[in-house]
């Protein structure tokens, strides 16, 4: 079953942006690397990307699913364009697809 699991917000700065959702909501953050931080409660994450070479323009919706390649031809049947090839990251593998309104999300499938 696939399952909205994951948002990662564009930010400048992370430890500005952990400050500020820390205080207002008492999240706290693991960090993984320089320019990445994330919640790790096992509810809905979120994510901070400051690497301005890897953020998206806009907030990134994730869709956790069981099989990435099967989703991916999925998307692909759909009409959808994939943006960013799968590809690993700390906790699994992802990629990134723009769905047929010009909106960009993300399916993930978690490592063993």
């Amino acid at each position: 079953m696939a399952r909205l699991n994951y948002l990662e917000l564009p930010v400048r700065d992370t430890a500005t942006a952990k400050a500020f959702y820390s205080a207002a909501f008492g999240w706290q953050f693991s960090d993984f690397g320089p320019t990445y931080a994330a919640t790790t409660t096992g509810g809905t994450e979120v994510g901070f990307q400051a690497d301005p070479a890897e953020a998206t323009a806009a907030p990134l919706p994730v869709i956790e699913v069981e099989d990435l390649e099967a989703c991916e031809k999925k998307v692909r049947d759909a009409g959808g364009e994939i943006t960013v090839a799968i590809f690993a990251f700390p906790g699994g593998r992802r990629f990134h697809f723009r769905d047929v309104a010009g909106h960009e999300l993300a399916a993930m499938q978690a490592g063993a």
